[in-house]
């Protein structure tokens, strides 16, 4: 009688079969991946060479070429401490140096980068599944549409991307062979690279401390050496940084000072999970540092350092949590929300918007999005449960990562590093779905379709509109070609952002802006009409829409928003030198007068304003008052032959002959062509 044959659980049997080494073999499949990921990504960046994008760099963009301008030339050490991320500016800026500042160089360099990170993702998914697995994952990194859109930029997205997959190799090499020293220092350096490029994800580096590889084959001593050896790899990289930040800014700061205020961007009461500056319209990243500055200061009353201003923010987070506990929680679950969601949400340029100048990224972005990818993972994911426990870690890493963007809000580039991780899971499923199918039965079967059916919905639910990105793309690009002066290419990118979204009040009060600069101020009343009613929140809108009204003749309508404007905190001596001549031109002289000593006194050195304050008071025959104003005006310009004009004038209407005489002179030798000085002159010689 023969024995009966135990029966195995699904637990026990293998689903991630790894099969024996091949390196020469997957030497070649490597290269494979190298090949057609550098090849998709040259495709794509010859494609949108012609692109209006191409040239012209918006937001963080902008900053990092004329930083890295500022490295290549010489300066390498800087000035303050880093309020950004400083790893790829200095890697521009060494390709600078070498290349000089070529965009398409740095395009093609980074295609290097993109390709690498393919191979070293086909590595370690080899490493933790099969060999089939390393193949799709190299190949799913290298078609996945927002990476090689990314990979294009000028952004530090590309490093991100490629230290991701660095980690993950090291950490794949760990799983079955922890005891090797070298891979933790190296390890430890490759999270210190990562952390100079996304200081987020500095939260992956406690996920991997907290994982003990090999427990059994371990003891506590040598996992506190190991982690030691890895905290000394993350020191060799930062502490130089840190020690860099307190040489020049006096401060240790172990990467950045934007904690604070990156914290509360995400933690406020106007948040909505995504990106939203400080200021409205102020978003790139030097407005973004002044703003936080100024407003913390304001608020504290003297000048701040980096480290206090970073914390004023953080006690602001800390307070809005505290007061509106329910709102901060349902905050929370819309991030979290946010970062599974297929929408590629965007704070400066669109995907979509790259999309009309290459046909190859129009074909990848059907199939290469979070709404396919995530759904896709989470079947690999319950494919190969049964290896959980080798493979916990990474799922220890997305969860610390996941964590870490959820703390502070949600954009496409925040989450990108997810995407490696995401397609090793996604890979290392597809790679055993034909042993799970045949293994699992029919009852868990069901239950993981259900599960995936469920990812499906929740990921593919509309949260925000493509639209809307790519809106923000067309205001964004506007935005830059206002700055520099190229006004009706503005007007026109700002009106395609509206006709893709017209209800976008961002691109309204732009438009109002490039109108008013191209002296069309009748229509940049209805732009800023329009942004008003939809309760556009740029602070400065009363003020626009009253010097709008103001020069289109509408001088009663504008002292209301003026008005307004001040009664919201506005008081700039701008604002209140306006409403002092949309008062005068309806005939309130008092509140007009009024209006231009508020303005005075704020900006005591406004010498036109001085002027313009003397020749209302001569006018009223206040001569005294006039006279002091005029000499408060020339004690700030001198050589104003107007200002020694009016000044004598005032002084004959005062009977002041002899010292109206020498500012008629005066105001001769600086202007002898000045009639009106010339013929005051000859009345009070011929009298």
């Amino acid at each position: 009688m023969t024995r009966a044959r135990k029966r195995r659980t699904i637990s026990e049997i293998p689903v991630t079969p790894r099969s024996k080494p091949q390196p020469r073999r997957f030497i070649w499949l490597a290269l494979a991946v190298a090949a057609v990921g550098l090849l998709i990504r040259v495709v794509y960046v010859w494609q949108i060479r012609d692109s209006p994008y191409f040239d012209v760099l918006m937001g963080d963009a902008r900053r990092y070429d004329a930083w890295a301008t500022q490295i290549a030339a010489g300066d390498w050490i800087g000035q303050d401490v880093f309020y950004q991320a400083p790893l790829y500016p200095y890697f521009l800026g060494t390709l600078y140096a070498i290349t000089g500042r070529s965009l398409l160089a740095a395009r093609i360099c980074q295609a290097l980068i993109g390709a690498g990170a393919c191979v070293l993702l086909a590595l370690a998914a080899r490493r933790l599944y099969s060999e089939r697995a390393g193949l799709i994952a190299g190949l799913g990194l290298a078609l996945y549409a927002p990476v090689v859109f990314f990979d294009g930029l000028i952004q530090k997205s590309v490093l991100d991307v490629f230290f991701v997959s660095l980690v993950l190799w090291l950490v794949s090499t760990l799983v079955d062979e922890p005891g090797k020293r070298w891979r933790w220092l190296s390890l430890g350096m490759a999270l210190g690279g990562l952390a100079l490029t996304r200081e987020n994800a500095l939260a992956v580096v406690a996920a991997i401390l907290a994982w003990p590889p090999g427990r059994s084959q371990m003891t506590s001593r040598q996992r506190v050496l190991h982690a030691g050896v890895l905290a000394l790899g993350l020191a060799l990289v930062l502490l130089p940084v840190a020690a860099r930040n307190r040489l020049v800014g006096g401060e240790w700061h172990l990467t950045t000072s934007q904690f604070g205020p990156n914290l509360y961007i995400g933690n406020n009461p106007d948040a909505d999970g995504t990106y939203a500056a400080l200021r409205e319209g102020r978003g790139s990243v030097e407005y973004e540092r002044q703003d936080a500055i100024e407003m913390a200061q304001a608020a504290e009353g003297r000048r701040l350092t980096p480290g206090e201003v970073s914390d004023f923010w953080v006690q602001k987070t800390a307070e809005f949590i505290r007061t509106e506990p329910r709102a901060w929680l349902a905050l929370m679950g819309r991030k979290a929300a946010l970062v599974w969601n297929r929408t590629e949400f965007v704070d400066t340029e669109s995907q979509s918007s790259y999309e009309d100048s290459s046909s190859l990224l129009r074909t990848l972005a059907p199939i290469g999005h979070f709404g396919i990818l995530v759904p896709v993972a989470v079947l690999g994911i319950i494919a190969t449960w049964a290896d959980r426990s080798r493979l916990g870690v990474l799922y220890a890493i997305a969860a610390a990562y996941v964590a870490s963007v959820v703390m502070f809000y949600v954009s496409a580039r925040y989450r990108l590093p997810l995407v490696p991780l995401l397609v090793l899971f996604a890979a290392g499923g597809l790679a055993s779905l034909t042993a799970f199918l045949r293994t699992a039965g029919r009852p868990r079967i069901v239950a993981a379709a259900a599960a995936i059916a469920a990812v499906v919905i929740v990921t593919n639910r509309p949260l925000l509109s493509d639209d809307l990105m790519r809106a923000t793309t067309e205001t964004n690009f506007g935005v830059v070609l206002q700055n520099d002066g190229r006004l009706q290419e503005a007007e026109r990118h700002y009106r395609r952002a509206l006709a893709v979204q017209p209800d976008y009040a961002p691109a309204y009060v732009n438009l109002g802006m490039a109108l008013m600069a191209l002296r069309r101020p009748h229509e940049a009343v209805e732009a800023y009409q329009r942004a008003i009613e939809l309760r556009a929140t740029d602070v400065d809108l009363d003020a626009r829409m009253g010097n709008a009204l103001l020069e289109a003749g509408r001088p009663s309508e504008a002292i209301a928003h003026f008005q307004r404007a001040i009664a919201a905190g506005r008081r700039s001596a701008e604002t209140y030198s306006n409403l002092g001549v949309a008062l005068l031109r309806t005939g309130r002289e008092d509140e007009a007068i009024a209006a231009y000593m508020e303005s005075l006194r704020i900006n005591p050195d406004n010498s036109a304003l001085y002027f313009r304050l003397g020749s209302l008071m001569a006018h009223r025959e206040q001569f005294r008052d006039a006279i002091d104003a005029f000499r408060a005006g020339l004690a700030l310009m001198p050589d104003s032959p107007e200002g020694h004009n009016n000044l004598g004038g005032a002084l004959a209407a005062s009977g002041r002959t002899a010292e109206a005489i020498v500012e008629f002179e005066h105001a001769l030798r600086l202007d002898p062509t000045l009639v009106s000085a010339r013929r005051n002159l000859d009345l009070l010689r011929t009298r």
